[in-house]
C-alpha cells in the first residue's frame, strides 16, 4: 500500500497557486501524509512575493503556517517532482508540456491534454486501470488528467451503472455553482437573481469525456464508448456543489430502482483497498427514503467533499431510470479528484 512504502514524503508543486483551484489543492494538501508542498507558481504580477501577499485567500480555514511565506514564482523550474495544476486552459497547454519535458509528473485539472490519446482521464473509481496510458507517454516527465468537474459526477454514477447494466443514452441537465467559473467569477448583478442557461465549452465538455472514461483501456489509447450523451449546462447563484438531473437508457435490461439504489449504496472504491489517503470507501452517498434530497448546501461536503451524492432515483417515461446527482466541484471535481490521481499515480510507479 502507498501509505506503507512511501516514507519520505514527496516534494509537490501548484500550478496557478493563487486562483480558486489552486487554493483548495494548498487546503486539501496540508497534513498531507505524502505529499509536501514546496513550490507555487503564479502568473508574473505574483513572482516574487510571499504567498500570503499574493494571494486573495477564499478557502474557509487559514493559510496553512507552512505556506504563507513560501515566495511565488513564475519560472518553470522547480525540484519539485510532482506538480498539481490548477492553471487557466489559456496558458496550461505550454507550461504543463514544458514541465514535462522537464521529467515533473504533472496532475493536471485544466482541459488542454485531457482528449489526448496516450493521456489517461481520471475518475479512478471507474477507470482507475486507465493510469497505464502514460507508459506510452513519450516525454520524461508524465501527463495525469482529471475531467470537467460537471463531467465528474453523473460520469462517476453512470460509470458505476455500466459495468453492471449497459448504458445505451444519457441526458443530463445540471445546476453549477459559482465557484466554477474561477475568483471572481460571475458579477453579482448577472448572477443574483437569475439562472444563466450557457457555460461556454461545458456542454461539449460533457458529451465528449465520459466516453473515453467509460472506454475501454487497449496498449496505448481508448477505445471510446458508443453512449449517446446530451447535456445542458446551467450557472446557478450557489456558490459551491453542482446538483445535475440525470436520465440513463439502458441496451438491454433495465434494473428497477431498487436494484439501482442498492447496488450504487453498495459499491466499494478499489482505490480504498489500495489504501489510498484521499479515497472512500463507499464514493456514491445514496438517499433512498429522503425525496427531497441531496440539496447543494446541505450534502456537498458529505466525505470531505470526496463523494457523490444520489437521490431521487425513479422510473423515467422518455428513459429508462432518472435520478439527482450532487458533488462539490472544487474539491471531488477538481483538487480533490487530483490529489487522489497523484496518490494512484504514486501507488504505480512510486511506491
Amino acid at each position: 500500500m502507498i501509505l506503507g512504502l512511501i516514507m519520505k514524503k514527496i516534494k509537490v508543486g501548484i500550478l496557478g497557486a493563487t486562483g480558486a483551484v489552486g487554493q483548495r489543492f494548498i487546503q486539501l494538501l496540508e497534513n498531507h501524509p505524502i505529499f509536501e508542498v514546496d513550490f507555487l507558481m503564479a502568473s508574473k504580477r505574483s513572482s516574487g512575493k510571499k504567498y500570503i501577499d499574493a494571494v486573495n485567500w477564499k478557502m474557509d480555514t487559514p493559510i496553512p503556517n507552512s505556506i504563507r511565506d513560501i515566495v511565488v514564482q513564475s519560472e518553470t523550474k522547480t525540484d519539485s517532482l510532482l506538480l498539481f495544476s490548477g492553471l487557466d486552459s489559456s496558458v496550461a497547454l505550454e507550461i504543463e508540456r514544458a514541465f514535462a519535458e522537464d521529467g515533473k509528473i504533472i496532475i493536471s485539472n485544466s482541459k488542454n491534454h485531457r482528449m489526448y490519446d496516450n493521456v489517461p482521464l481520471l475518475i479512478p473509481e471507474v477507470n482507475y486501470d486507465h493510469i497505464k496510458l502514460v507508459e506510452s507517454q513519450k516525454s520524461k516527465g508524465k501527463i495525469i488528467t482529471n475531467p470537467n468537474c460537471s463531467t465528474t459526477f453523473f460520469a462517476l454514477v453512470a460509470g458505476v451503472l455500466n459495468k453492471r447494466w449497459p448504458i445505451k443514452e444519457i441526458n443530463v441537465v445540471t445546476m453549477q455553482a459559482i465557484s466554477g467559473a474561477g475568483y471572481p467569477g460571475l458579477p453579482s448583478y448577472d448572477i443574483l437573481d437569475n439562472v444563466i442557461p450557457y457555460i461556454e465549452g461545458e456542454e461539449e465538455k460533457m458529451e465528449i469525456e465520459p466516453l473515453k472514461i467509460m472506454g475501454k483501456l487497449l496498449k496505448d489509447k481508448i477505445e471510446y464508448s458508443d453512449i449517446v450523451i446530451s447535456s445542458q449546462a446551467n450557472r446557478v447563484a450557489v456558490i459551491d456543489g453542482h446538483l445535475e438531473n440525470l436520465s440513463i437508457k439502458f441496451k438491454k435490461d433495465t434494473p428497477s430502482v431498487e436494484e439501482i439504489n442498492d447496488y450504487l449504496e453498495s459499491f466499494e472504491s478499489d482505490l480504498y483497498h489500495m489504501g489510498l489517503h484521499s479515497a472512500v470507501k463507499n464514493p456514491i452517498k445514496v438517499f433512498k427514503e429522503l425525496k427531497n434530497r441531496p440539496q447543494t448546501r446541505v450534502d456537498r461536503m458529505i466525505e470531505n467533499g470526496m463523494a457523490v451524492s444520489v437521490g431521487r432515483v425513479r422510473k423515467d417515461p422518455i428513459f429508462d431510470i432518472k435520478m439527482v446527482v450532487l458533488g462539490h466541484n472544487t474539491i471531488k471535481g477538481a483538487a480533490g479528484g487530483a490529489i487522489l490521481n497523484a496518490e494512484l499515480y504514486c501507488n504505480y510507479y512510486l511506491s
